[in-house]
């Protein structure tokens, strides 16, 4: 009998066995699809040697401190401050906009005041932000747009900014300075070793058990257990009883390339150019030291893997019926951005997931589920052996 079967190897589910595991002294049983443990945020070193992110690029950070201070206990740091160009008219510049960005693309000298007031002599008057192109043009105007966003969210999202919720643009911010970070959390930084062997050190308790390359539906009806902790994707689990959620996908080039460096920056972005948004350098993420180096092309695409929940106000209504029916389905929890679907980062899944177990414990009384058929629990296989050339 386990306490918990959790759906999902990634953030969210790992989060919860560990806790549960450690701090609660439950059973727990783990399924994921994939080979791998992880999620989207798996990491391997390929055939040269080299860690790359096998789903892209993975950049950490976040303010809370209980979420850094919590995966600290399983992981030691590398300082790392994301910075991205942008190809665009033939230059590369400091994306997101800032004061760099503005001289560099016009042949200018502004100062930051004298930048803020071009900003504002371009802007458009948006008297309701409600769309993607409404947080940009509002900030910085048309012709900005047009060179950033526009075509680049075209690509990512497959429909216009105009069609998409302001949420969208909103998580880039406009700079009136020269800090050509593309975040400025408090905490920034990447796993000494990489997000696998973070997630090796988070599901290693003898309370946790791990089945990869499992469906949970074939094996549900014969290991039994008391409560489901579910980090897929909502519509799914209750068979597309409304219709299926829209995601987009991603498909990935990885390439190795027979030179020590390659981009100007870990990331290059390119809105208006060629079939993929960007292309990522992972030596730059990580660190590490390497006669080569690795690459990725990311090519945004309708299906495949969900990875994007999509945000537009008739998405949302269909997720809430979804979300009706999650409410109502006893001891089963719903957590994760595809069991919520919402574009969360990896902190945030932390936390949710945090919040969740203290949830979790203050609950009394747990009923067992009891399988159609007792199972054996010799099904439950340990993880999978550890890729050697992480030892």
């Amino acid at each position: 009998m386990f306490d918990y079967l959790i759906v999902g190897a990634g953030f969210a589910g790992s989060v919860l066995a560990e806790r549960l595991a450690t701090r609660s002294n439950k059973k727990v049983l783990v399924v994921d699809k994939r080979n791998h443990i992880a999620g989207n945020a798996y990491d391997h070193y390929n055939e040269d040697g080299i860690l790359v992110h096998k789903y892209g690029p993975h950049i950490f950070h976040t303010n809370s401190k209980d979420v850094f201070e919590y995966l600290s206990d399983f992981t030691d740091w590398r300082p790392y401050e994301h910075r991205v160009l942008a190809s665009v008219d033939g230059q590369l510049v400091p994306m997101p906009i800032n004061l760099d960005t503005i001289n560099k693309l016009y042949g200018l000298k502004l100062n930051s005041f004298e930048v803020e007031e071009f900003f504002e002599s371009v802007a458009e008057k948006v008297p309701v932000v409600k769309t993607s192109e409404d947080v940009v043009v509002s900030k910085v105007g048309r012709e900005l747009y047009e060179k950033f966003f526009r075509n680049y969210t075209r690509k990512q999202w497959g429909m216009d900014p105009s069609e998409l919720d302001k949420s969208v643009t909103s998580r880039v911010p406009t700079r009136t300075n020269r800090d050509d970070r593309y975040f400025t959390d408090t905490y920034q930084a990447m796993p000494l070793h990489g997000y696998t062997r973070m997630f090796e050190r988070l599901l290693d308790h003898p309370n946790i058990k791990v089945m990869l390359n499992t469906d949970y539906h074939d094996i549900i009806d014969f290991i039994p257990f008391k409560e489901m902790i579910f980090t897929g994707p909502v519509d799914e689990f209750f068979d597309f009883k409304y219709g299926k959620l829209p995601y987009r996908s991603l498909e990935f080039k990885h390439e190795t390339l027979n030179t020590e460096n390659y981009l100007a920056a870990p990331v290059v972005n390119y809105p208006n150019d060629n079939l993929y948004t960007r292309i990522t350098e992972f030596k730059a993420l990580t660190g590490q030291q390497h006669p080569k180096t690795a690459i990725v092309y990311e090519y945004p695409k309708a299906e495949g893997d969900p990875y994007y929940p999509v945000p537009r106000l008739e998405n949302a209504e269909l997720y809430n019926q979804y979300k009706k029916l999650a409410d109502e389905t006893p001891n089963v929890h719903f957590v994760g951005r595809l069991a919520t679907y919402k574009y969360y980062n990896m902190d945030q899944v932390v936390a949710q997931a945090l919040t969740l177990y203290k949830k979790l414990t203050e609950k009394s009384d747990e009923k067992p589920r009891k399988p159609a058929i007792a199972g054996s629990t010799a099904l439950v296989n340990k993880m999978v052996a550890r890729d050697p050339a992480k030892s």
